[in-house]
């Protein structure tokens, strides 16, 4: 709580304070969800940053607002963060950051596949087998393709 209270330029009263709790745990709750549940001792700088910046966010403008205007009392918000305006949130980069930080890399992968009972067979060529008794498809990934 200090930390976060060393992020904001006034000082929060009473109800504030509660506030700030509620948006530090669920900083907190969405930096493990998004990242992994590290142990208190061991979390790394960077996703207390995160958590501490994400929770300051919410304080400076809970409501979500983009405009505000004094002389005819105009305030404006918008759902420019979706579903997450006025409420705390990461942004994609922070979300990104927490994935890496917990070893989730995103992309795509190739698995051998085969059905139950059976074996995948060895040295198949770069070819997939068919179902039709004939040789296999040609399906060539590497540098062996005739293409």
């Amino acid at each position: 709580m200090d930390e976060l209270k060393g992020r904001l330029d006034w000082e929060l009263d009473e109800d504030e304070l509660r506030i700030a709790a509620g948006a530090l745990d669920d900083a907190s709750e969405l930096a493990a969800t998004y990242g992994r549940e590290w142990p208190e001792e061991t979390v790394p700088r960077l996703v207390r940053t995160l958590v501490l910046k994400a929770a300051a966010r919410y304080l400076r403008n809970p409501n979500g607002y983009t405009q505000s205007r004094a002389g005819d009392e105009t305030l404006a918000w918008s759902d420019a963060h979706g579903r997450d305006a006025g409420t705390v949130y990461f942004t994609r980069e922070e979300i990104r950051l927490l994935e890496d930080l917990a070893g989730r890399k995103r992309g795509i992968s190739s698995v051998v596949v085969s059905a139950w009972g059976t074996k995948p067979k060895q040295g198949a060529g770069g070819c997939v087998p068919v179902d039709y008794g004939g040789d296999g498809f040609p399906l060539f990934g590497d540098a062996a393709s005739p293409w």
